[in-house]
């Protein structure tokens, strides 16, 4: 659905909906298919999801709390100026080598999201995100796509951003974790309040170890299942891993979930 005034499009309003949408599903199949699982994973605002299918945060505290991350994170970025970019076919190693060669020069870019081999996400102001593309390409990239985005997440210009959400967390999570948390920031699992509180603020300002998270833990899993609109994450999973993702956005894929899970 949009908006006729634009509004479904800002971050403080979708951040919510995203998050509802995968608590709904998750809810879907916890009815048809009880099973607990080995730990949650999220990418990015997905880690509130993940917290609220633990038992750590209600879900109205945490659709309060997305709301008002992303309201704070629109605030940092005010004036359209900041955004991010997706890089195709370029080493980790050699997109931090071009963007701290670009903070050097004053520039403000930075890593943000670790999505699979041969794909990261940078975050940043836009004119610096654009002038990235020669010095990516001189290094192998294949591409390099400016996102349709007014907000540049997990990077130094939402600092003042965390240090708000800190607060916030302090107030909204609680201390009973059914399984643990897989933290973006850290790519390490924690199931205890200040943990939470301290890697979720660190989370805004940090890339998303998402690669890193999946290769770790996949070990201890059987299956990965997405739930939430589309299955962005489970194209992620087949870059990254041989363990089956399942992705649950409508009754049909929760009916194809569950029978594959059932047998």
């Amino acid at each position: 659905a949009t908006g006729g005034d634009g509004k479904l499009e800002e971050t403080k309003y979708t951040q919510p909906l995203i998050l509802l949408v995968s608590v709904m599903a998750l809810e879907l199949f916890k009815k048809e298919c009880n099973i607990i699982p080995s730990f949650a994973l999220g990418h990015s605002l997905g880690e509130f999801s993940a917290l609220v299918s633990s038992g750590a945060m209600s879900l109205s505290d945490a659709l309060y709390t997305v709301h008002k991350r992303g309201e704070w994170m629109q605030a940092d970025c005010d004036g359209g100026k900041a955004g991010m970019a997706v890089v195709l076919n370029v080493s980790d190693e050699k997109a931090e080598e071009v963007c701290a060669n670009a903070r050097a020069e004053g520039k403000k870019v930075w890593c943000a999201n670790y999505n699979s081999d041969g794909q990261i996400v940078l975050a940043g102001l836009k004119d610096d995100l654009s002038s990235l593309e020669e010095p990516l390409k001189a290094v192998g990239a294949k591409r390099v796509m400016l996102l349709n985005m007014s907000v540049a997440s997990h990077c130094d210009l939402l600092s003042s951003a965390s240090e708000k959400l800190f607060a916030l967390l302090g107030e909204k999570v609680g201390g009973n974790f059914a399984f643990p948390i897989v933290s973006n920031a850290s790519a390490q699992q924690y199931s205890d309040k200040d943990s939470a509180i301290k890697l979720l603020k660190q989370q805004l300002i940090s890339p998303v170890l998402y690669k890193q998270s999946i290769k770790k833990f996949e070990s201890e899993v059987d299956a990965f299942i997405e739930f939430g609109n589309g299955s962005v994450l489970a194209g992620l999973n087949k870059r990254l891993t041989d363990k089956p993702t399942f992705s649950i956005s409508d009754m049909a894929t929760l009916e194809k979930t569950v029978q594959a899970i059932k047998g």
